[in-house]
């Protein structure tokens, strides 16, 4: 099974610079950046590092995990967050899970003795909720619906048509995986602290997406059952 590494950065040198470093690579068939247009040294970076990157095209979270999967050829791609959120110690159990079968693996930083540093409580409050709202009405029993650090098989995105530009691109991709019946599971992972950087997040919009593909995505499921 091959492994890819898609890290999606904007203005991230930072994080970039501790993190980045500290990844085992051997993990790894591919690494792909994809870049939404840094002016910090970002891209100088992967350069200097010969990473292989692009540059995003179209607007949008969704947009940019699109195309970088267009580009991989690999079995499974992991999604990692360089900003210091996403746990590497958690990154060899994460590729271990999806090799016990399942189309979706997930870091949760709620399941067991999994903490966010991160969140506040709004978003607190907010990945609470919406991971509810999910598990209700697709009936499932994921403890983090939002997270980034997540792994997927690399052809799903294409059998479920996960095709949304926008932030809400790996609920969509959730809400499919359940309405199918795929397996998906988890592993505990703290979210340390950001790493330099500004926070891209903005609660009030990013909520509102999230509830908009939510809903849009069960009544697609109430219609076709």
């Amino acid at each position: 099974m091959k492994i890819a590494l898609l890290i999606l950065t904007y203005n991230e040198i930072q994080g970039m610079k501790e993190i980045f470093p500290k990844i085992d690579k051997k993990l790894f068939s591919e690494i792909l950046i994809v870049d939404g247009g840094s002016n910090d040294g970002t891209i100088e970076f992967a350069k200097k590092h010969k990473i292989k990157f692009i540059i995003q095209k179209n607007k949008g979270l969704g947009s940019a995990y699109v195309e970088g999967i267009s580009l991989i050829k690999s079995d499974v791609i992991v999604l990692f967050s360089p900003d210091g959120n996403s746990d590497l110690t958690r990154m060899k159990d994460l590729i271990e899970l999806m090799k016990t079968g399942c189309q979706i693996g997930i870091v949760s930083r709620y399941k067991d003795w999994a903490k966010s540093e991160d969140d506040d409580l709004i978003t607190g409050f907010g990945n609470w909720m919406f991971t509810l709202f999910f598990n209700l009405i697709f009936k499932q029993k994921v403890t983090d619906l939002l997270v980034i650090y997540r792994a997927f098989r690399r052809e799903i995105v294409y059998d479920l048509n996960i095709n949304h530009g926008g932030i809400a691109w790996t609920t969509q991709m959730m809400c499919r995986a359940a309405k199918n019946s795929y397996v998906i599971k988890e592993i505990p992972g703290d979210e340390p602290p950001r790493i330099g950087g500004i926070r891209k997040m903005q609660p009030l919009k990013n909520g509102l997406a999230e509830l908009i593909m939510l809903s849009k995505e069960f009544l697609r499921f109430k219609k076709d059952a």
